[in-house]
């Protein structure tokens, strides 16, 4: 499933989207309380109430009933708390979440979004809310890029991600890919695999109990996404500037306040995620 679908492809869809009603409305997650002062005042879809469109990519998010969980809905909790609001969960597949939030049916998307040059054309893209690294998963814990092709190592990935074109050109026939991550581990532990690419959050959740080391990426100049991780983002519709104004300033609160990198720790993820660096997109 590719859940960092370019903005070209996302309006592609969003047509599609429209007619096929993919997203449906699920219960508030959390009321806001009578007794409490928003710290901005800004316009959503729904008074009082902060829509997000989401899908399952634990441990990123996981829709479970009314309730968004996972890092990104801690994140958004914080921020409801913050600004006195309901949060509101619409459920969409992967490839309607982008569409949604670009014809302004949610008020934004959630679900490890990465910060693109081409999303940015489509949508506003919040702050930088953590880093997603590229991983090696394997038996032997093998961290280097090099090493894959100098042992002649077999490797898999999913499709989609920002690595998978410069692999491509430096592994050729080697490398395997995959509709999801969940393939690529089966075949691992059938042994037709020696290493699978992913992002570290992702590998963390799917490998746990699998006995598998993940390593992050050691930086190589023929793979850009092992030199500069991928930072997320809370996708919105353009046009809303006070809104991305004040989901800015509160992530800045989350970040600064060490709530954000406590956020990524309970999920299994590195602290060192939560250190972002200056706001940049990627091609």
């Amino acid at each position: 499933m590719n859940h960092r679908l370019p903005a070209s492809a996302a309006a592609a869809l969003l047509a599609i989207a429209s007619l096929a009603g993919c997203a449906n409305d699920s219960s508030p997650a959390k009321a806001a309380s009578d007794n409490c002062t928003p710290r901005h005042t800004f316009t959503t879809m729904r008074p009082d109430t902060l829509t997000v469109v989401s899908f399952d990519i634990p441990p990123f998010t996981k829709i479970e009933g009314d309730d968004l969980v996972g890092v990104d809905g801690d994140i958004l909790k914080a921020i409801a708390k913050m600004e006195c609001r309901t949060l509101s969960v619409k459920a969409a597949g992967a490839a309607a979440v982008i569409p949604t939030a670009q014809a302004g049916r949610a008020d934004l998307a959630a679900g490890d979004w990465y910060r693109t040059a081409q999303r940015a054309k489509a949508l506003d893209l919040s702050a930088p809310l953590y880093l997603d690294d590229m991983a090696l998963v394997s038996k032997q814990g093998t961290a280097s890029i090099q090493n894959l092709k100098t042992q002649k190592l077999t490797v898999g990935t999913t499709e989609g991600y920002l690595w998978v074109a410069d692999l491509k050109k430096y592994l050729g026939s080697k490398l395997k890919t995959y509709a999801s991550s969940v393939n690529c581990y089966q075949d691992m532990q059938a042994g037709r695999l020696d290493v699978c690419v992913d992002s570290y959050g992702s590998a963390v959740y799917t490998t746990k109990n699998k006995g598998l080391k993940i390593k992050k990426a050691q930086p190589f100049d023929k793979v850009k996404a092992s030199i500069e991780a991928a930072q997320a983002t809370f996708p919105m519709p353009k046009g809303h500037p006070d809104m991305v104004k004040a989901i800015n300033d509160d992530i800045a609160t989350l970040h600064n306040n060490g709530q954000l990198a406590h956020i990524l720790t309970t999920h299994g993820l590195q602290s060192t995620a939560a250190d972002v660096g200056a706001p940049r997109l990627i091609n």
